[in-house]
Order: C-alpha cells, then sequence, then structure tokens
C-alpha cells in the first residue's frame, strides 16, 4: 500500500506524464510536462526508487557541488501535484522522467498505486515522434486511446497499432486493464529537424492537453519561443536548396490531404479556444493571450530579427511516416533518422 502523507486531498485529479527517450522527439514532451510543472509551482511528494528500473550505465547519474558538498542525482522518474483554483478547480498530478530500462510492469503498476490512492480520473500521457510534416505547418497532435468509450464519448481514435512499443503504450494498456481512463497525445515533429528542443511541437502538445481536460494553461514565452524556432528553420532551410525543396514537398502533401479539414470544424475549435482564454477559465493567461495550436498568431512571422532557430535541419530522408497516422513508434534519441529502427513514427496509443 502507498501512503501519501503531506498530499492533500486533489479535486477530480488527471495524471499528465511523459518520459525522456524513445517516446519523446525534441524533448516535446517531457518538455511539455515541465512546463506545466514549472508554471504552476509543482511540488514533488514522490519519486521511484531508481534501482528498481534504471541500468545506470545507459543513464547515468550526474555528480554536482551544492555549496561545496558533492552530491549526486540519480536518473529516476518523479511525481508533483499541482493545484489549479478558479470558478472549476481541478489538480494535475504531473509524472515527470527517463523511459526506465527494465522491470516495466512493476514501474507502471507502482504509478498506478498512485494514480489509485490519489483518486486520479484520467491518465494522460504525452508523446513526440518523427514523421513526415513540414515545420511550417501546424504540428500534428493525435489523441488515441484503447478505451472504446474514452474513444466515442472525447472525439480520440482507437488505437489498431501492432509491433514494437515504448512505455506510453505499456503505460496505457496498463491503465486500461486497470480500469484507469487512458489517453495518448502524440506530436509529430519533422524528421529533418529533429533535435531538441522544439517549442511549437511542446506547444502544440499543450492546446491539446488544454482541450482534452477544460484546463486553461499558461503558456509564459512558449508561443514566442515557437515563432523564433520556426524562424530559425526557416532561415537555416533557405541556406539549402535541396532542404528547402523537400519542405515544399511536404507540404504540398500536407496541404492536399488536409483540405477538408479548413472547415467549419477546425474553425470552430479554434474559436472556441480564443474565447476561453479571452473570457477567463481555470489557470491563469499567459501574457498576450491566445496562440494556436502550432503558435502561430497573426504575427508567428512578422518579425524574423532575434529569432532563436532550433539547429541546423539535417539532410532530409525520405520515409519517416505520415502525419497523423497512428503510430506505436517514436525516436529512441530524438537525433536518429526516421529510417532507424528506432525512429519509427507510425503514429502510437
Amino acid at each position: 500500500m502507498i501512503e501519501l502523507e503531506g498530499v492533500p486531498e486533489l479535486i477530480d485529479p488527471v495524471m499528465v506524464a511523459a518520459f525522456e527517450g524513445w517516446n519523446d522527439a525534441g524533448d516535446a514532451a517531457s518538455t511539455a510536462v515541465a512546463h506545466l510543472d514549472r508554471e504552476w509551482k509543482g511540488e514533488v511528494f514522490a519519486a521511484l526508487d531508481a534501482e528498481d528500473y534504471y541500468d545506470f550505465q545507459v543513464n547515468r547519474p550526474t555528480v554536482y557541488l551544492d555549496g561545496g558538498v558533492r552530491k549526486i542525482t540519480w536518473p529516476t522518474t518523479r511525481l508533483s501535484v499541482v493545484r489549479i483554483g478558479g470558478e472549476k478547480p481541478r489538480d494535475l498530478v504531473l509524472v515527470r522522467g527517463i523511459e526506465p530500462s527494465m522491470r516495466w510492469r512493476s514501474f507502471c503498476n507502482e504509478l498506478l498505486g498512485f494514480a489509485h490512492e490519489l483518486g486520479v480520473e484520467m491518465v494522460v500521457i504525452l508523446g513526440a515522434l518523427l514523421g513526415d510534416t513540414p515545420h511550417t505547418r501546424p504540428v500534428p497532435v493525435s489523441g488515441v486511446t484503447s478505451d472504446t468509450d474514452l474513444a466515442r464519448t472525447m472525439d480520440l481514435e482507437e488505437t489498431r497499432y501492432e509491433g514494437p512499443t515504448g512505455i506510453v503504450g505499456i503505460l496505457q494498456e496498463a491503465c486500461t486493464h486497470a480500469g484507469v481512463p487512458a489517453v495518448s497525445l502524440w506530436a509529430a515533429v519533422p524528421h529533418y529537424v529533429s533535435q531538441p528542443p522544439n517549442p511549437k511541437a511542446t506547444l502544440a502538445l499543450l492546446n491539446r492537453l488544454e482541450d482534452l481536460i477544460g484546463l486553461r494553461i499558461p503558456l509564459g514565452e512558449l508561443a514566442e519561443d515557437a515563432r523564433a524556432w520556426q524562424l530559425g528553420v526557416d532561415q537555416l532551410a533557405a541556406e539549402d536548396s535541396e532542404v528547402a525543396e523537400y519542405v515544399q514537398s511536404l507540404e504540398e502533401a500536407r496541404d492536399t490531404a488536409e483540405l477538408p479539414e479548413a472547415s467549419g470544424e477546425a474553425i470552430a475549435r479554434e474559436f472556441e479556444r480564443y474565447l476561453r482564454r479571452r473570457d477567463g477559465g481555470p489557470g491563469q493567461a499567459a501574457p498576450g493571450g491566445h496562440a494556436t495550436e502550432s503558435g502561430e498568431g497573426s504575427s508567428y512571422l512578422r518579425d524574423a530579427s532575434g529569432g532563436r532557430g532550433g539547429g541546423r535541419p539535417q539532410r532530409p530522408t525520405r520515409g519517416g511516416g505520415e502525419p497523423g497516422k497512428e503510430s506505436e513508434q517514436g525516436p529512441a534519441r530524438p537525433e536518429q533518422g526516421p529510417d532507424d529502427e528506432d525512429g519509427s513514427s507510425d503514429s502510437e496509443d
């Protein structure tokens, strides 16, 4: 039995989890949870025992000096709680760590033990994968679940994936078997610029999470970081004609595939988000108000000066998956190409 001393009774809690590694292209998912923890000043209340789940030759501990005293930070997974006030308060349990090296079933059972003790109503797992998606377009975010009823009531895809999986897929299935509603949100990261950070993908995940759980998330400087990232990649891509041509081909394919989406449903979804941020609601609004799913407001490309680029685009590699297609695999390391075995970008659950 897990006993949680000092943790207050939570209000309609949702557990939001992300793990560095295979399911975290561009560090987009882990950065999203870190953003929530920072903006809402999360308080860590538990950490899993690193000895139980990590191979320290794969994920090495680090040594640092604290007031002249040498200390060690061990790779692990930590849980924190954030309390969100407002007219409709709702608390979050944030889970952030590294994909474990071993004993995945025990790892998931321990997290589910915390979820049970805290009265968690739903688990949302964030992931990011490499895909054939242009950096100039809104980031595709797929919401998938193994729960047929949840798929119907929350307008999600019911996963049909078969193949290798990461801890995101294992945790989602563990939730399903334990009777805990679980959803995975997957952002597609352009495989030709996969190195972290990718604030545009992080922003897209947070906006989709906002819609899913009905909370207004303070964005801080994330929208500006996303704008600067895109401008930086634009400039770097323009220096290489082959990259520019490849990006154009991805844009044409994306625009053709999504032409029916430029319709009432997509516009209504964006307008609803705008109204929530204008009129207020749970959480605090970010300075500057509204940001679209892709971080592309009306001034998104207005100023090219001072932007922080997202690193030089890698040479385009054909392959990498279809944006929006259901996928189980994310990159083992974000810098891997989409043709690597660990870099498949079919969409996960």
